[in-house]
C-alpha cells in the first residue's frame, strides 16, 4: 500500500465521517420548520433506497463485471440487521428532540463502550486492556461532555434514554454489516440494510404519526439528510477503509464527533464549554487508544 493510498483512504473517510457529523444539525433545523421525526427518516430512507437501486443497477449494467447476485437466504438476514438502521435513526433523532446535538452525539459515540460489551457475550472472551482502558476513557470523557456534574439536574433524561437506545442500536448494526452476507457487493448489502430500516420507520411513522404526512420534506430534508447520511458515508468508507485499513480507519471516522459539535455550535450557536471539549477530546483519545496496535511499537 502506497503512501499516497493511505492518503487518498484517509481523506475519503474523514469525508464521509464528516457527512455524517452533519446530520444532527441538519435535523434540529428540519424540526425547527415544524418536520417531524417520521416525516425527517421515512424521507432519508425511501430516498437512500432509491440512490442504492441506482447504484446496483449501475453495477449491473457494468460490462465484464460479474455481480454475485443475493441469495434468498442473504436478503432476509440483510434485512433483519437492517432492522437496526432503523432503529438507530428513531432513536437518535428523538434524543434530539430532548437535548442539544452536542449531548446527542456523545451519546451515540457511547457505541466504543458497548462495542466491547456486545463483542464479549458474542465472542465470549474477555476483552483486552487496552479495550477496557478504552471504555473507561469514554464513560469518563461522557461525564465531562455532558457536563453530567454540573447539570445533572437540567439534563432531559429522556434523551438521555433515547440516546442510549441509540448507541445500542447503532452498535448492532456495526456489528451485523461485518458478519452478514459479506460475499456479495456492499451496494447490495446496503440496499437490503436499508429495506429492513425502512420497515421500521415506516412502522414508526404508523404509530406515532398524528397530523398528516407532509410530503414537502422529501424535497427540502429528505435529499439532504439522505446525501450525507444514507449515500456518501457508506460509499467513501467501502472505498476508504481498504486504503487506511480497519485501525487507521475507525480513528479517522473519530472526525464525526467534533464535526457534529461545531456544526451545532456555528450553525445552531449551541454552547460548549471548556469542561464539555476536553471529554470530547478523551472520547477521541480512547477511539485512537482502541485502534493503535500497541505491539508493533514495542517490537520496534
Amino acid at each position: 500500500m502506497t503512501k499516497n493510498s493511505v492518503l487518498k483512504g484517509v481523506f475519503l473517510v474523514g469525508i464521509g465521517a464528516s457527512s455524517y457529523g452533519m446530520l444532527a444539525t441538519f435535523v434540529k433545523i428540519a424540526y425547527s420548520e415544524g418536520f417531524t421525526t417520521p416525516e425527517v427518516t421515512v424521507s432519508q430512507l425511501v430516498i437512500g433506497i432509491i440512490a442504492m437501486l441506482i447504484v446496483n443497477a449501475f453495477q449491473k449494467a457494468k460490462k465484464g463485471k460479474e455481480v454475485v447476485k443475493a441469495s434468498a437466504k442473504n436478503i432476509f438476514h440483510l434485512v433483519a440487521a437492517g432492522t437496526s438502521i432503523g432503529f438507530t435513526s428513531v432513536f437518535y433523532y428523538m434524543t434530539l428532540h430532548y437535548v442539544p446535538v452536542s449531548i446527542a452525539i456523545i451519546l451515540l459515540m457511547q457505541t466504543v463502550w458497548m462495542g466491547v460489551v456486545f463483542e464479549m457475550f458474542l465472542e465470549k472472551k474477555k476483552p483486552s486492556l487496552q479495550k477496557i482502558l478504552s471504555a473507561i476513557i469514554v464513560l469518563t470523557g461522557t461525564v465531562f461532555a455532558t457536563n453530567l456534574i454540573k447539570s445533572s439536574n437540567t439534563l432531559n433524561w429522556m434523551g438521555i434514554f433515547f440516546g442510549l437506545l441509540s448507541a445500542a442500536s447503532f452498535t448492532a448494526t456495526m456489528i451485523t454489516a461485518n458478519r452478514v452476507a459479506l460475499g456479495i457487493s456492499s451496494s447490495q448489502r446496503s440496499l437490503y440494510m436499508l429495506i429492513g430500516g425502512f420497515f421500521v420507520v415506516l412502522s414508526f411513522a404508523f404509530l406515532t404519526q398524528t397530523t398528516p404526512f407532509n410530503f414537502d420534506v422529501f424535497l427540502k430534508w429528505g435529499i439532504v439528510l439522505a446525501f450525507f447520511g444514507t449515500i456518501i458515508p457508506p460509499l467513501l468508507f467501502n472505498i476508504g477503509f481498504p486504503l487506511t485499513g480497519i485501525g487507521l480507519g475507525s480513528i479517522v471516522s473519530a472526525l464525526e464527533l467534533p464535526v457534529s459539535v461545531l456544526m451545532a455550535y456555528f450553525i445552531l450557536n449551541e454552547k460548549v464549554n471548556g469542561t464539555q471539549w476536553f471529554g470530547i477530546m478523551l472520547i477521541i483519545l480512547a477511539i485512537i487508544i482502541m485502534n493503535i496496535n500497541f505491539n508493533r511499537f514495542f517490537k520496534q
